[in-house]
């Protein structure tokens, strides 16, 4: 990923939090058939390996997980991202020498996929994965809940993967680039905006 140093993110506690914020990442794939991508959500451990360890799943019916990888799969994780008008800044009504623009979070993490189906490793894969995004719930599901069977059978249905993370590029753009009195243009626009989204950039483009 092209990413220049005012947009650079490199600390590791920084990254793994936009990890965890943004909650699944596209598996991407080079093979001999061509690159394949799968959307899935994802576990981070972050003190498995020098910079974390992703753990996911996909379904056994996807192609991607027998097509053996020709080099380091790659996982995309996306943020808060929105449009910048360029009738936002102040550099406008002064030259006029400005262009649209996309701010944006996009973080690459690279390491070997290992895909596995092993019931236990899978149970594992799965109860951890349901058991993050219940736990802010009031009433709480548990992979426990289902009869044992059940799952069982729908865990055949599905291969895991581990990717021991070997190196992460993170890119976050903010309008770091544009004078301060552009920068407020785009944070009042932004706020100001009906998409929950755009209000989410705006506070990043605040810097805190």
């Amino acid at each position: 990923m092209y990413i220049p140093p005012a947009f650079r993110v490199d600390d590791l506690a920084d990254l793994h939090r936009t990890m965890r914020e943004a909650r699944s990442a596209t598996l991407v794939t080079a093979t001999k058939e061509g690159l394949i991508g799968t959307p899935m959500p994802v576990i981070l451990e972050a003190n498995e390996g020098a910079q974390g360890t992703l753990y996911a799943h996909v379904a056994r019916a996807n192609p991607q997980w027998n097509l053996e990888p020709s080099c380091e799969a790659m996982a995309i994780f996306t943020g808060p991202q929105a449009y910048i008008s360029p009738s936002w800044y102040a550099t406008k009504q002064e030259t006029h020498k400005v262009v649209p623009t996309w701010n944006y979070v996009a973080i690459h993490a690279y390491g070997p996929v290992e895909f596995f189906d092993d019931s236990d490793r899978l149970l594992d894969v799965v109860t951890r994965l349901t058991d993050l995004h219940e736990s802010p719930r009031a009433d709480r599901w548990r992979v426990s809940d289902a009869p044992v069977d059940f799952i069982k059978a729908q865990l055949k249905g599905i291969v895991g993967l581990r990717i021991p993370i070997t190196r992460l590029d993170g890119k976050r753009k903010m309008s770091q680039n544009r004078p301060a009195a552009d920068r407020a243009g785009v944070i009042h626009a932004l706020s100001n905006s009906e998409r929950d989204e755009d209000r989410r950039v705006a506070h990043l483009v605040t810097g805190e």
